[in-house]
């Protein structure tokens, strides 16, 4: 025992760093070392119980000695290791801290994930598209032909291989109803890109969420109720909302939801453009070419879709006046929200 204690002081003071030291503690305290295993390299079994006795008091004070020399040696090392970090970065343990705030995350991004657990909480799965899109999914699969006026309305950024910037995250309709059928349940949300004129209230990159509800016997009644469920749990409180009538290639019969501004309660402002209502959901019953196009049979099946900006949500959520701070990279803007929904 004298001599593996003599051993193990010489091979601590050999050790140089942390792997050095571990490679020590495993040879003696290790579940194979040299101190563990002692008791059975030694003809235990022959000594008389005063033997065992008094081998056992000796084999736990070599522990107890062997454990104490290694917590000295570890703080030696850990101390020689800190020394030499200290003088490879030239740091100086005298300057106080560095400010290390916790970050924010974007008001988009939190509308967004609101949206996300509010939909799956009524049964919605949530899937992402393509950015990069082909003509036939942003428009030929939404009924919109080359020749339907309804292209007009959107100013695509096409792409020299002729594919384009999504317009819409429309384009995912048919793409989920392709792959997992009916009946279906899904939200959309993602970017979206038009070549519009900047001003407080349009950006040319922007995010929607899109949602479709495909199933037996859905009527409109289906979708007046989702929406009012989305709409109490998003803004907390009660809102106006009003219904108008409104032309989408993709829904028949196409609707307008409506909410007053709750920047301005609707007295109007620039971000109402002086109306004192937004228009925030488009919605309606699916078309039933579009059911057609997604390979579901619109005499069994129906089913309603509706879109939402994201980016004009998160406006009237937070009473953001213009649409230009969230594209701005101004971290000024973006800490004045939280870190969580």
């Amino acid at each position: 025992m004298d001599d593996v204690l003599q051993q193990l002081k010489h091979d601590l003071e050999a050790a140089q760093d942390s792997k050095q030291l571990e490679q020590v503690r495993i040879k003696y305290l290790g579940r194979k070392g040299v101190i563990t295993t002692l008791a059975k390299s030694t003809d235990f079994g022959r000594l008389s119980p005063e033997e065992k006795r008094s081998f056992g008091q000796r084999l736990n004070t070599l522990k107890s000695e062997a454990e104490r020399l290694l917590a000295e040696a570890t703080a030696r090392i850990q101390a020689l290791e800190k020394d030499r970090v200290r003088r490879i970065a030239g740091l100086d343990l005298s300057l106080p801290s560095i400010d290390r705030r916790m970050g924010s995350i974007h008001p988009i991004a939190l509308v967004q994930m609101e949206l996300e657990e509010i939909f799956q909480g009524m049964g919605f799965r949530v899937l992402t598209g393509y950015e990069v899109e082909l003509e036939y999914y942003n428009f030929d699969a939404l009924n919109i032909p080359p020749d339907h006026p309804a292209r007009d309305m959107q100013d695509t950024f096409w792409l020299d291989n002729g594919m384009l910037l999504r317009t819409h995250t429309s384009a995912n309709q048919v793409r989920a109803l392709e792959t997992y059928g009916v009946p279906l349940r899904a939200i959309f949300p993602g970017r979206c890109f038009r070549n519009e004129a900047i001003d407080a209230s349009h950006e040319n990159t922007f995010y929607q969420l899109e949602g479709l509800l495909v199933d037996r016997d859905i009527s409109v009644a289906h979708l007046i109720a989702v929406m009012k469920t989305l709409l109490s749990q998003v803004f907390r409180r009660e809102v106006t909302v009003r219904l108008r009538p409104g032309f989408f290639p993709f829904v028949e019969p196409g609707f307008e939801l409506d909410v007053q501004c709750l920047i301005c309660g609707g007295k109007g402002c620039s971000t109402c453009k002086q109306t004192g209502w937004i228009e925030l959901i488009p919605c309606g019953l699916v078309h039933p070419k579009v059911l057609e196009f997604g390979r579901v049979d619109p005499q069994i099946y129906s089913g309603f879709a509706f879109g939402m900006g994201l980016t004009r949500l998160a406006m009237m959520k937070y009473g953001i006046p213009d649409i230009r701070l969230f594209n701005s990279g101004d971290i000024r803007f973006y800490e004045q929200f939280p870190t969580a929904f």
